[in-house]
């Protein structure tokens, strides 16, 4: 008996619908999550009967980022985590092509629209970020922890949908806020209570899908264009590389072995814990 595929998908319609396929985890980011997502937002592109795309998760989550389990508790070396001493390229490698795949919802001439319910957190805040728009439950969560350590949004599209001040405050703390707040703060279109997310969505996507395709795609090239214009991909370049900087770093290297010694969860919880984070000779 085959294994369900890790990313979904199938047509209704003038809606293509891409559903990230690890209930069991969450949703957690696998090491070929990124190129299935591809895949599919390509799938999409190429049938002449989508309009628009419609991105979730299944079950409970939108997405919990990269799985630590396969990434951060497997010893060294795994993806993501070299010995030392390391080579930067190689990791940037890997996770630029992470990032262009995500940067598929971004890039895609279909517009993309994402619903999250439950958690969208490193990684999965990366691929929701990358939509064209983002509509959340109101108890939903959304943020990236692994700015405390271990990570930098490779996207880098918390500055352009928030600015610099608001996106300083979510990356200087690695806070989550609810679906609530980041309607507060401009980062989603829209957040409604749990019962009403689907038929909301829905609502939205059904509006959109009623539009010509050649004019959703103009008006979507043209909007694009001004963030490529102040430089989206320089700064994709720089984060990509930082991301790889911090997992190689002292403090990166000792919660990798945390990760190791006592689980990734644990290690989470004491890397978000708000205690001051001193882990520079930990080992």
């Amino acid at each position: 008996m085959s294994e369900e595929p890790i990313v979904l998908y199938e047509r209704d319609g003038r809606i293509a619908r891409i559903t990230l396929n690890r209930p069991e985890h969450l949703n957690a980011i696998a090491a070929d999550t990124p190129v299935r997502l591809r895949e599919a937002v390509e799938r999409a592109n190429w049938d002449d009967e989508v309009h628009v795309i419609a991105l979730t998760g299944a079950g409970r989550a939108f997405c919990a980022g990269y799985d630590l389990k396969q990434f951060a508790e497997a010893p060294r070396p795994v993806l993501g985590s070299q010995n030392m001493p390391w080579d930067p390229m190689i990791d940037y490698q890997w996770m630029r092509q992470a990032t262009d795949c995500f940067m598929s919802l971004w890039r895609s001439l279909k517009p993309v629209v994402t619903k999250i319910r439950g958690f969208a957190v490193a990684g999965g805040s990366d691929i929701a970020l990358c939509s064209d728009l983002v509509v959340m439950a109101e108890d939903a969560k959304i943020g990236y922890p692994p700015a405390r350590i271990w990570g930098c949004p490779t996207t880098g599209m918390w500055v352009y949908r928030l600015g610099a001040e608001k996106a300083k405050r979510m990356l200087l703390t690695g806070d989550l806020i609810d679906g609530r707040t980041a309607k507060e703060y401009g980062l989603v279109i829209d957040a409604v209570p749990e019962a009403e997310l689907d038929d909301y969505v829905e609502a939205l996507l059904q509006r959109i899908a009623s539009v010509p395709k050649n004019q959703l795609m103009m008006q979507k090239l043209m909007i694009n264009q001004a963030y490529d214009n102040m430089g989206l991909n320089s700064t994709q370049t720089i984060a990509t590389l930082f991301d790889g900087i911090t997992r190689h770093t002292p403090e990166g290297v000792a919660f990798k072995a945390r990760c190791e010694q006592i689980g990734f969860k644990e290690a989470v919880r004491e890397r978000d814990s708000g205690d001051p984070l001193t882990w520079r000779n930990a080992r």
